[in-house]
């Protein structure tokens, strides 16, 4: 009898874990050890030329991170994943990889703060050039493809103003070109989209945000489709480089994940009842949502995710100044940044996670002063309005007035 494929329900509780094989433990053991005895020395040399499987120094793999490793490639629909200790050490290692000093990287227009950073690093001092795009034709990403370009960077949805890139679209101009493509899937989680399947090359997340989903987790992982290349990636830039992983770390996101669904559903669910209670707002100019059917982000979404996710972004009347007076009111929502825990959180994109990003390139991003970005959690929703609406009322005449 043929066994069908397992449910990603299913899958973020039992994949790449035998608990036969682990002392019959029910919950995958930490091993919470720096380096691992042989046997021998004739063993040592065996780990150490690849001869034999085995744990040698917890900078080049660790049990628990490997549990780890092994149920993220299976949810992303992956050969393999490699555990990084944050976000931006998966993407640096991802983006160091895929490039040499005289090459060139075409990104989304929108981008992480840090990637943003990272970026223009590599240009600065390595000579490694970059192109954002909006990449929403394909006679707009062929036109910004060069000869030099060796890698597609996306991110979708965009961190902060939530605009969708059409995946498909992407790889298929990708593929004629023989150009990988890296997608960044946090906002979204293997949950909701997962990139591989449409075709992408390498998927990153920083597991920090809704892998985690506690607020206690500082990680990044990156997932691929070809696994000499991930092996290639785990034997040279992750090892010398070090940016690992903790074991507790590990440890930590896999009791994550087990909640992965159950969360998402509620993120999801609480960010569409907002969404719409900020839409009807006379004091909010404009929300930025992929579950908002009148947006044309929505079809989309539509195509490549399962549901439009937990964040959304909105721009309130007035500048700067009256987006902090705002935030300023809120007594139940918290003023920080990161995104996917439990508690909502609210941040001014402009001057935290995108500061970094220079003012002409920050407004081409369509990131503004008014704009506030906002990570919907778990509470009551109803609650959650309430927070908001008395923060408006709290700034309401100044608006006007201001």
């Amino acid at each position: 009898m043929l066994t069908r494929e397992k449910h990603i329900d299913t899958l973020l509780i039992h994949s790449g874990y035998d608990s036969r094989q682990n002392q019959d433990s029910l919950s995958p053991p930490l091993y919470h050890s720096s380096t691992f005895t042989f046997e021998s020395a004739e063993q040592g040399e065996k780990r150490f030329s690849g001869e034999e499987d085995g744990s040698i120094y917890s900078r080049l793999g660790n049990p628990t991170v490997h549990i780890l490793e092994e149920r993220m490639a299976i949810l992303e629909k992956g050969t393999s994943a490699l555990a990084f200790g944050s976000g931006m050490a998966a993407v640096s290692a991802v983006l160091f990889h895929l490039t040499n000093t005289g090459d060139h990287i075409l990104s989304s227009r929108g981008i992480y703060g840090c990637t943003f950073a990272l970026l223009e690093m590599l240009e600065e001092k390595y000579h490694i050039e970059h192109t954002f795009s909006s990449l929403h034709s394909a006679d707009e990403i062929e036109g910004a493809i060069k000869e030099n370009t060796t890698c597609i960077y996306v991110e979708t949805p965009i961190n902060p103003t939530m605009d969708m890139i059409d995946l498909e679209l992407v790889v298929s101009v990708a593929k004629r070109h023989g150009i990988p493509v890296v997608v960044d899937n946090t906002f979204s989680s293997p949950y909701l989209q997962n990139p591989l399947e449409i075709g992408a090359d390498y998927v990153v997340h920083s597991a920090t945000k809704y892998i985690s989903g506690h607020g206690d987790v500082i990680g990044g992982i990156l997932i691929g489709t070809n696994k000499e290349e991930m092996e290639t990636i785990r034997a040279t830039t992750r090892k010398d480089i070090g940016g690992i992983m903790s074991p507790f770390d590990a440890w930590l996101l896999l009791r994550g994940l087990k909640t992965l669904h159950v969360r998402m559903e509620r993120h999801v669910e609480n960010a569409i009842k907002i969404a719409a209670y900020l839409k009807q707002h006379p004091l909010v100019e404009k929300i930025y949502y992929p579950g908002d059917e009148e947006s044309s982000q929505y079809p989309i979404m539509q195509k490549q995710m399962k549901a439009p996710g937990g964040i959304l972004s909105f721009t309130i009347r007035g500048g700067k100044n009256e987006a902090q007076a705002f935030m300023n009111q809120l007594k139940l929502i918290k003023i920080a940044v990161s995104l996917g825990d439990a508690e909502t959180l609210i941040q001014h994109p402009a001057t935290m996670t995108h500061a970094v990003v220079p003012l002409d390139a920050r407004l081409n991003m369509g990131i503004t002063e008014n704009m506030l970005r906002l990570s919907v959690g778990l509470e009551n929703p109803d609650d959650l309005i309430d927070d908001l609406e008395q923060a408006f009322s709290s700034i309401k005449k100044e608006i006007v007035t201001g």
